[in-house]
């Protein structure tokens, strides 16, 4: 509820009308003060979605443990109880990617290199153990080959020979992928190691292929010639494509609608009717994704417990099982299928969206590509 200041003047900014109480009872408006302190602008906000008659937290709590409710309940006509659809998509968008602009989900730290003291250390402790083994398994051989045959005694040596070997590639640190790191050199596209190169080959051979491809093989030369490190590369993929994604979702929005649209009566449901279970289902989405990445960021601060990291583990498969069957009870309830028919248009939907949304994933992270500079 509003703390803001009561006019002492009764007459309403908004309309001129008369105001008895608190509120207006002609437009709504609330009757305090036009000028706020700074905060006001955020607390009011939230008030709006937590005022004192709990619509936000009963929209919450029935649109997380009651599948198809708030669809119902909104296509009955009952829009007064809850908040609506588009303005609780709205805020839980704000959240969720408000929430991964702080905290993000992927940790592209690349930069971590180890001290020139510590890679000594390494060094000296490998060392130290290649001789220990090669030590103890040439006294072995030598104690147990002392009665063997010629041909035997070469076998021994080169089986000695053949274990040093292994345990110096066993005590050898492995080489890692550099990420500080620009493209590789040796690396060619259709035979070609360079822009110019590629648009030759292209001239000679034209065709749909090569023209599709060309933005894209342009980019990564013009990368691999600048010699931007990886590093570099995928903080700016990973950059592009977080800001992006909000705008993917909401035109992934109707996309949605319109397959639920492709299999329903037409003239029993109308497309607006999709509309508000596709909001409503996105909202439970994006929840569930925040909770997710808070989830995650807890498990990273006490992954030494091995218990908390366990149960927050089962937590992920529980939440994933929980978010497919909860599309499967959300869509018998608002559409009142058969409990058969629903189950496998059900199916059907979310197979056909794992494949239309994964190709819009992989669209946006080339869009994110080609858009690095």
């Amino acid at each position: 509820m509003s703390h803001g200041k009561i006019r002492e003047d009764k007459t309403c900014l908004n309309c001129n009308h008369q105001v008895e109480e608190r509120f207006c009872t002609h437009c709504g408006q609330e009757n305090t003060e036009p000028k706020q302190v700074f905060h006001y602008l955020f607390t009011h906000f939230i008030e709006d979605f937590t005022h004192y008659d709990g619509q936000f937290w009963k929209t919450i709590k029935n649109l997380l443990f009651k599948p198809g409710k708030l669809t119902a309940i909104y296509l009955e006509g009952k829009r007064q109880m809850y908040v609506p659809p588009v303005k609780l998509y709205i805020f839980m968008s704000f959240i969720t990617f408000f929430m991964f602009s702080l905290f993000p989900l992927i940790n592209l730290n690349f930069d971590h290199q180890e001290s020139p003291a510590t890679v000594a250390e390494t060094k000296a402790k490998n060392d130290s153990i290649k001789k220990v083994i090669s030590t103890q398994l040439t006294e072995a051989v030598n104690k147990n080959t002392k009665n063997l045959s010629k041909n035997d005694s070469i076998l021994a040596a080169t089986i000695n020979k053949k274990i040093q070997e292994g345990a110096k590639e066993a005590t050898e640190p492995k080489e890692e992928m550099n990420f500080n790191d620009g493209i590789d050199e040796s690396i060619v596209i259709s035979g070609a190691k360079n822009a110019r190169e590629y648009d030759s080959i292209v001239a000679k051979n034209p065709s749909f292929g090569y023209n599709l491809s060309s933005p894209f093989v342009h980019k990564f030369f013009e990368l691999k010639e600048s010699g931007i490190p990886k590093k570099e590369i995928f903080q700016k993929i990973y950059e592009v494509s977080f800001h992006n994604l909000p705008k993917a979702l909401f035109i992934y929005l109707p996309i949605f609608a319109f397959l639920l649209w492709i299999f329903h009566n037409k003239k029993k449901w109308w497309y607006f009717d999709h509309g508000v279970f596709t909001l409503h289902y996105f909202s439970f989405l994006l929840f569930l994704v925040t909770f997710i990445s808070i989830l995650i960021h807890t498990q990273r601060l006490i992954e030494h417990i091995k218990f908390f990291d366990t149960i927050i583990d089962i937590s992920y498969y529980l939440l994933g099982l929980y978010s497919i069957a909860y599309f499967f009870i959300a869509h018998r309830k608002v559409y009142h299928a058969h409990g058969l028919v629903s189950f496998i248009i059900g199916t059907f939907l979310l197979f056909i969206n794992f494949f239309v949304f994964s190709f819009l994933l992989v669209g946006l992270a080339m869009i994110s590509f080609l858009m690095i500079h």
